[in-house]
Protein backbone atom coordinates (compact mmCIF):
# COMPACT_ATOMS: atom_id res chain seq x y z
CA UNK A 1 0.00 0.00 0.00
CA UNK A 2 1.41 3.29 -0.44
CA UNK A 3 2.63 5.32 2.17
CA UNK A 4 0.77 8.68 2.80
CA UNK A 5 3.09 10.87 1.15
CA UNK A 6 2.67 8.80 -1.81
CA UNK A 7 -0.86 9.37 -1.44
CA UNK A 8 -0.50 12.69 -1.34
CA UNK A 9 -0.14 13.11 -4.94
CA UNK A 10 -3.61 11.94 -5.18
CA UNK A 11 -4.90 15.08 -3.53
CA UNK A 12 -2.81 17.18 -6.08
CA UNK A 13 0.33 17.93 -3.22
CA UNK A 14 4.13 17.38 -4.32
CA UNK A 15 6.67 16.35 -1.66
CA UNK A 16 9.82 17.34 -1.76
CA UNK A 17 12.60 16.67 0.60
CA UNK A 18 14.09 19.54 2.19
CA UNK A 19 17.37 18.34 3.11
CA UNK A 20 20.77 16.63 1.00
CA UNK A 21 23.29 14.55 1.95
CA UNK A 22 26.17 13.04 -0.09
CA UNK A 23 26.17 10.19 2.63
CA UNK A 24 22.45 9.63 1.93
CA UNK A 25 23.01 9.62 -2.10
CA UNK A 26 25.71 7.48 -2.00
CA UNK A 27 23.89 4.95 0.41
CA UNK A 28 21.02 4.09 -1.09
CA UNK A 29 18.90 6.35 1.92
CA UNK A 30 17.80 8.76 -0.76
CA UNK A 31 16.83 5.98 -3.51
CA UNK A 32 14.51 4.65 -0.85
CA UNK A 33 13.22 7.77 -0.25
CA UNK A 34 12.09 8.10 -3.78
CA UNK A 35 10.97 4.98 -3.92
CA UNK A 36 9.18 3.81 -1.08
CA UNK A 37 8.83 7.59 1.33
CA UNK A 38 7.37 9.72 -1.25
CA UNK A 39 9.53 12.05 -2.22
CA UNK A 40 9.43 13.39 -5.72
CA UNK A 41 11.90 16.49 -5.87
CA UNK A 42 14.75 18.04 -3.41
CA UNK A 43 15.02 21.46 -1.91
CA UNK A 44 18.81 22.89 -0.63
CA UNK A 45 19.68 26.07 0.93
CA UNK A 46 23.16 27.37 2.72
CA UNK A 47 22.15 25.90 6.09
CA UNK A 48 21.23 22.47 4.83
CA UNK A 49 24.83 22.35 3.09
CA UNK A 50 26.27 24.22 5.84
CA UNK A 51 25.33 21.50 8.00
CA UNK A 52 25.96 18.70 5.11
CA UNK A 53 29.48 19.84 4.27
CA UNK A 54 30.71 21.28 7.33
CA UNK A 55 29.90 18.59 10.08
CA UNK A 56 31.62 15.32 9.98
CA UNK A 57 33.95 13.69 7.57
CA UNK A 58 31.68 12.25 4.92
CA UNK A 59 33.05 15.24 2.25
CA UNK A 60 36.90 15.04 3.61
CA UNK A 61 37.49 12.57 0.59
CA UNK A 62 35.92 14.60 -1.85
CA UNK A 63 37.61 17.65 -0.42
CA UNK A 64 40.93 16.47 -0.54
CA UNK A 65 40.89 15.75 -4.37
CA UNK A 66 39.27 19.44 -5.07
CA UNK A 67 42.45 20.63 -2.92
CA UNK A 68 44.29 19.00 -5.39
CA UNK A 69 42.54 21.54 -7.77
CA UNK A 70 43.47 24.32 -5.97
CA UNK A 71 39.74 24.90 -4.79
CA UNK A 72 39.50 26.87 -1.94
CA UNK A 73 36.56 29.12 -0.52
CA UNK A 74 33.53 29.20 -3.10
CA UNK A 75 34.59 27.58 -6.05
CA UNK A 76 35.09 24.69 -3.12
CA UNK A 77 32.09 24.91 -1.66
CA UNK A 78 30.33 25.03 -5.06
CA UNK A 79 31.78 21.92 -6.30
CA UNK A 80 31.07 20.42 -3.98
CA UNK A 81 27.28 21.38 -4.17
CA UNK A 82 26.93 21.10 -7.66
CA UNK A 83 27.81 17.35 -7.40
CA UNK A 84 25.24 16.40 -4.39
CA UNK A 85 22.70 18.86 -7.37
CA UNK A 86 23.90 16.48 -10.04
CA UNK A 87 23.82 12.87 -7.97
CA UNK A 88 20.17 14.21 -7.03
CA UNK A 89 18.98 15.32 -9.91
CA UNK A 90 19.76 12.08 -12.31
CA UNK A 91 18.02 9.91 -9.35
CA UNK A 92 14.97 11.80 -9.48
CA UNK A 93 15.31 12.08 -13.55
CA UNK A 94 11.97 9.40 -14.18
CA UNK A 95 10.16 11.11 -11.64
CA UNK A 96 10.67 14.61 -13.83
CA UNK A 97 9.99 12.64 -16.81
CA UNK A 98 7.55 10.53 -15.59
CA UNK A 99 5.36 14.14 -14.63
CA UNK A 100 6.20 15.86 -17.60
CA UNK A 101 8.52 18.41 -15.98
CA UNK A 102 6.33 19.45 -12.84
CA UNK A 103 8.17 17.33 -10.30
CA UNK A 104 11.72 15.23 -10.07
CA UNK A 105 12.84 18.85 -9.36
CA UNK A 106 16.46 19.66 -7.49
CA UNK A 107 17.06 23.48 -6.08
CA UNK A 108 20.17 25.16 -5.47
CA UNK A 109 20.36 28.65 -4.33
CA UNK A 110 22.16 31.55 -5.27
CA UNK A 111 24.88 32.87 -2.86
CA UNK A 112 22.62 34.38 0.14
CA UNK A 113 25.43 37.25 -0.46
CA UNK A 114 23.46 38.39 -3.80
CA UNK A 115 19.97 39.18 -1.91
CA UNK A 116 20.30 42.40 -2.53
CA UNK A 117 21.70 42.55 -5.91
CA UNK A 118 19.78 41.99 -9.21
CA UNK A 119 22.23 41.58 -10.90
CA UNK A 120 24.67 39.78 -9.22
CA UNK A 121 21.49 37.50 -8.84
CA UNK A 122 21.14 36.70 -12.64
CA UNK A 123 24.53 35.88 -13.56
CA UNK A 124 25.01 33.26 -10.64
CA UNK A 125 21.77 31.74 -11.28
CA UNK A 126 22.73 31.36 -14.83
CA UNK A 127 26.21 30.28 -13.88
CA UNK A 128 24.81 27.53 -11.60
CA UNK A 129 22.25 26.21 -13.96
CA UNK A 130 25.20 25.99 -16.97
CA UNK A 131 27.02 24.14 -14.01
CA UNK A 132 24.43 22.29 -12.81
CA UNK A 133 23.93 21.19 -16.86
CA UNK A 134 20.75 19.35 -15.41
CA UNK A 135 17.13 19.54 -16.95
CA UNK A 136 15.76 19.25 -13.48
CA UNK A 137 17.56 21.78 -12.04
CA UNK A 138 15.45 24.68 -10.38
CA UNK A 139 17.67 27.71 -8.73
CA UNK A 140 16.07 29.43 -6.33
CA UNK A 141 16.68 33.25 -5.61
CA UNK A 142 15.16 35.08 -2.42
CA UNK A 143 12.12 37.38 -2.50
CA UNK A 144 13.64 40.50 -1.72
CA UNK A 145 12.88 43.84 -3.50
CA UNK A 146 15.88 42.92 -5.16
CA UNK A 147 15.89 39.52 -6.00
CA UNK A 148 11.79 40.31 -7.71
CA UNK A 149 13.56 41.53 -11.27
CA UNK A 150 16.24 39.10 -11.10
CA UNK A 151 13.09 36.28 -10.98
CA UNK A 152 11.25 37.70 -13.54
CA UNK A 153 13.97 38.01 -15.60
CA UNK A 154 15.54 34.66 -15.24
CA UNK A 155 11.58 33.23 -16.06
CA UNK A 156 11.62 35.14 -18.95
CA UNK A 157 14.59 33.67 -20.18
CA UNK A 158 13.22 30.13 -19.61
CA UNK A 159 15.15 29.16 -16.27
CA UNK A 160 13.19 27.61 -13.81
CA UNK A 161 12.87 29.29 -10.37
CA UNK A 162 12.27 28.50 -7.19
CA UNK A 163 11.22 32.00 -5.44
CA UNK A 164 12.54 31.21 -1.94
CA UNK A 165 12.09 33.25 1.45
CA UNK A 166 8.57 34.55 1.33
CA UNK A 167 6.75 35.50 4.31
CA UNK A 168 3.60 38.37 3.79
CA UNK A 169 0.98 38.47 1.48
CA UNK A 170 2.16 41.81 -0.07
CA UNK A 171 5.53 39.92 -1.18
CA UNK A 172 4.24 36.44 -2.16
CA UNK A 173 1.73 38.89 -4.79
CA UNK A 174 4.87 40.65 -5.86
CA UNK A 175 6.26 37.43 -6.49
CA UNK A 176 3.23 36.21 -8.66
CA UNK A 177 3.63 39.46 -10.26
CA UNK A 178 6.85 38.91 -11.58
CA UNK A 179 5.78 35.26 -12.77
CA UNK A 180 3.68 36.38 -14.92
CA UNK A 181 5.47 39.28 -16.17
CA UNK A 182 8.45 36.41 -17.10
CA UNK A 183 5.83 34.58 -19.28
CA UNK A 184 4.05 37.58 -20.71
CA UNK A 185 7.32 38.60 -21.64
CA UNK A 186 8.17 35.29 -23.28
CA UNK A 187 4.97 34.92 -24.92
CA UNK A 188 5.62 38.13 -26.24
CA UNK A 189 9.02 37.02 -28.12
CA UNK A 190 6.95 33.59 -29.23
CA UNK A 191 9.31 31.54 -26.93
CA UNK A 192 7.69 28.13 -25.48
CA UNK A 193 6.53 28.13 -21.78
CA UNK A 194 5.61 25.09 -20.85
CA UNK A 195 9.47 24.38 -20.07
CA UNK A 196 9.26 27.06 -17.72
CA UNK A 197 8.13 25.53 -13.73
CA UNK A 198 8.26 27.70 -10.86
CA UNK A 199 7.27 27.70 -7.46
CA UNK A 200 6.65 30.20 -4.42
CA UNK A 201 8.46 29.00 -1.59
CA UNK A 202 6.23 30.00 1.19
CA UNK A 203 8.00 30.13 4.87
CA UNK A 204 5.93 28.42 7.40
CA UNK A 205 6.90 27.84 10.95
CA UNK A 206 9.07 30.55 11.10
CA UNK A 207 5.82 32.67 11.48
CA UNK A 208 4.46 30.90 14.58
CA UNK A 209 7.98 31.08 16.05
CA UNK A 210 7.73 34.87 15.43
CA UNK A 211 4.51 35.70 16.55
CA UNK A 212 4.07 33.28 19.58
CA UNK A 213 6.93 35.04 21.28
CA UNK A 214 5.00 38.63 20.32
CA UNK A 215 1.89 37.27 22.26
CA UNK A 216 4.15 35.69 25.28
CA UNK A 217 5.55 39.73 25.25
CA UNK A 218 1.13 40.67 24.48
CA UNK A 219 0.34 38.18 27.70
CA UNK A 220 2.35 39.18 30.42
CA UNK A 221 1.18 42.29 29.76
CA UNK A 222 -2.77 41.38 30.56
CA UNK A 223 -4.20 40.34 33.33
CA UNK A 224 -4.38 36.45 33.58
CA UNK A 225 -8.03 36.59 34.03
CA UNK A 226 -9.07 38.75 31.56
CA UNK A 227 -10.98 38.00 28.69
CA UNK A 228 -8.22 39.29 26.09
CA UNK A 229 -5.54 37.31 28.01
CA UNK A 230 -7.75 33.91 27.53
CA UNK A 231 -8.70 34.87 24.19
CA UNK A 232 -4.83 35.71 22.76
CA UNK A 233 -3.46 32.52 24.38
CA UNK A 234 -6.14 30.73 22.33
CA UNK A 235 -4.83 32.16 19.43
CA UNK A 236 -0.74 31.19 20.06
CA UNK A 237 0.14 28.61 17.19
CA UNK A 238 -2.09 29.61 14.10
CA UNK A 239 -0.77 32.32 12.86
CA UNK A 240 1.31 30.71 10.41
CA UNK A 241 -1.18 27.94 9.06
CA UNK A 242 -3.68 30.89 8.59
CA UNK A 243 -0.92 33.15 6.74
CA UNK A 244 -0.24 30.11 4.29
CA UNK A 245 -4.27 29.54 3.67
CA UNK A 246 -4.56 32.95 2.98
CA UNK A 247 -1.50 33.03 0.23
CA UNK A 248 -3.10 30.03 -0.87
CA UNK A 249 -6.78 31.28 -1.19
CA UNK A 250 -4.90 34.71 -3.25
CA UNK A 251 -2.84 31.62 -5.82
CA UNK A 252 -6.05 30.22 -6.84
CA UNK A 253 -7.91 34.07 -7.05
CA UNK A 254 -4.34 34.93 -9.23
CA UNK A 255 -4.41 31.71 -11.48
CA UNK A 256 -8.25 31.53 -12.14
CA UNK A 257 -8.09 35.07 -13.43
CA UNK A 258 -8.63 36.18 -16.46
CA UNK A 259 -5.03 37.80 -17.28
CA UNK A 260 -3.22 34.17 -16.46
CA UNK A 261 -5.69 31.90 -19.20
CA UNK A 262 -4.17 33.21 -22.73
CA UNK A 263 -0.70 32.21 -20.79
CA UNK A 264 -2.43 29.01 -20.08
CA UNK A 265 -3.56 28.51 -23.33
CA UNK A 266 0.15 28.56 -24.25
CA UNK A 267 0.90 25.89 -22.23
CA UNK A 268 1.88 27.54 -18.94
CA UNK A 269 1.57 26.05 -15.67
CA UNK A 270 0.14 27.70 -12.37
CA UNK A 271 3.16 29.02 -10.19
CA UNK A 272 2.63 25.68 -7.28
CA UNK A 273 3.11 27.32 -3.78
CA UNK A 274 5.58 25.87 -1.59
CA UNK A 275 5.24 25.45 2.09
CA UNK A 276 8.62 25.73 3.13
CA UNK A 277 10.45 25.43 6.44
CA UNK A 278 7.22 22.65 8.07
CA UNK A 279 9.58 21.11 10.65
CA UNK A 280 7.66 21.94 13.74
CA UNK A 281 9.78 23.99 16.00
CA UNK A 282 7.58 23.92 19.39
CA UNK A 283 7.47 20.79 20.52
CA UNK A 284 4.40 21.97 21.81
CA UNK A 285 2.26 21.24 18.64
CA UNK A 286 1.86 18.31 17.02
CA UNK A 287 5.16 16.92 14.62
CA UNK A 288 3.27 16.96 11.37
CA UNK A 289 1.06 20.15 11.99
CA UNK A 290 2.46 21.72 9.05
CA UNK A 291 1.86 19.06 6.62
CA UNK A 292 -1.51 18.15 7.66
CA UNK A 293 -2.80 21.61 7.61
CA UNK A 294 -1.51 22.37 4.03
CA UNK A 295 -2.77 20.07 2.18
CA UNK A 296 -4.42 20.81 -1.18
CA UNK A 297 -4.45 20.81 -5.22
CA UNK A 298 -1.37 22.41 -6.95
CA UNK A 299 0.70 22.27 -4.04
CA UNK A 300 4.41 21.29 -2.75
CA UNK A 301 5.33 20.64 0.64
CA UNK A 302 8.81 20.54 1.19
CA UNK A 303 9.57 18.43 4.66
CA UNK A 304 13.04 17.85 6.55
CA UNK A 305 13.56 13.89 7.09
CA UNK A 306 12.40 13.97 10.72
CA UNK A 307 8.97 15.10 9.87
CA UNK A 308 8.66 12.71 6.31
CA UNK A 309 8.71 9.90 8.86
CA UNK A 310 6.54 11.57 11.33
CA UNK A 311 3.79 12.27 8.21
CA UNK A 312 4.36 8.77 7.04
CA UNK A 313 4.34 7.62 11.06
CA UNK A 314 0.71 9.26 11.30
CA UNK A 315 -0.13 12.41 9.66
CA UNK A 316 -3.33 13.06 8.36
CA UNK A 317 -4.50 12.72 4.33
CA UNK A 318 -7.26 15.76 4.29
CA UNK A 319 -7.67 18.52 2.27
CA UNK A 320 -7.65 21.04 4.96
CA UNK A 321 -5.83 23.65 2.94
CA UNK A 322 -9.44 24.05 1.20
CA UNK A 323 -10.79 25.19 4.40
CA UNK A 324 -10.59 27.67 7.20
CA UNK A 325 -9.74 30.87 4.77
CA UNK A 326 -12.40 33.02 6.79
CA UNK A 327 -11.29 32.29 9.86
CA UNK A 328 -7.85 33.03 8.77
CA UNK A 329 -8.89 36.62 7.85
CA UNK A 330 -10.75 36.61 11.46
CA UNK A 331 -7.08 36.06 13.04
CA UNK A 332 -5.21 38.35 11.00
CA UNK A 333 -7.96 41.03 12.02
CA UNK A 334 -8.46 39.91 15.23
CA UNK A 335 -4.60 39.64 16.77
CA UNK A 336 -3.43 43.45 16.10
CA UNK A 337 -7.11 44.47 17.97
CA UNK A 338 -5.43 42.28 20.77
CA UNK A 339 -1.60 44.04 20.94
CA UNK A 340 0.09 42.07 18.10
CA UNK A 341 1.20 43.88 14.89
CA UNK A 342 1.50 41.14 13.25
CA UNK A 343 2.18 42.50 9.48
CA UNK A 344 4.96 44.03 11.00
CA UNK A 345 6.25 40.92 12.88
CA UNK A 346 6.26 39.29 9.23
CA UNK A 347 7.72 41.87 7.44
CA UNK A 348 10.51 41.49 9.61
CA UNK A 349 11.27 37.90 8.83
CA UNK A 350 12.43 38.69 5.07
CA UNK A 351 15.31 40.17 6.52
CA UNK A 352 16.30 37.71 9.68
CA UNK A 353 15.62 34.69 7.02
CA UNK A 354 18.08 36.33 4.29
CA UNK A 355 20.71 36.98 7.26
CA UNK A 356 20.54 33.90 9.03
CA UNK A 357 21.36 32.12 5.34
CA UNK A 358 24.85 34.25 4.88
CA UNK A 359 25.72 33.63 8.73
CA UNK A 360 25.15 29.60 7.58
CA UNK A 361 27.33 31.06 4.58
CA UNK A 362 30.19 32.21 6.00
CA UNK A 363 29.70 29.46 8.57
CA UNK A 364 30.71 27.13 5.71
CA UNK A 365 32.91 29.04 4.07
CA UNK A 366 35.08 29.12 7.45
CA UNK A 367 34.63 25.56 8.12
CA UNK A 368 36.13 24.60 4.85
CA UNK A 369 39.10 26.74 5.00
CA UNK A 370 39.83 25.10 8.50
CA UNK A 371 39.65 21.63 7.04
CA UNK A 372 41.70 23.17 3.93
CA UNK A 373 44.44 24.22 6.25
CA UNK A 374 44.61 21.27 7.86
CA UNK A 375 44.53 18.95 5.06
CA UNK A 376 47.73 20.92 3.72
CA UNK A 377 49.04 21.03 6.75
Amino acid sequence: MPCRAQRLLDLGQSVWLDYIHRRELQSGVFAAQVRDQGVVGVTSNPTIFQQAIGQGSDYDAAIRERLARQLAGVPLYESLAIEDVQTACDALLPVFERSGGLDGRVSIEVSPRLAHDSDGTVEEARRLKAAVARANVMIKVPATAEGLPAVRALLAEGTCVNVTLIFSLARYEQVMEAYLGGLESRAARGQPLAPVVSVASFFVSRVDSKVDAAIEQRLATLPADSVEHVELADLRGQAAVANAKLAYSRFREVFDAPRFQPLAALGARVQRPLWASTGTKNPAYSDTLYVDELIGPDTVNTIPPRTLAAYNDHGVLDPRLLRGADEARTLFRRLPELGVPLDDLIGQLEEEGVAAFVKSFDSLLATLEEKRARMAG
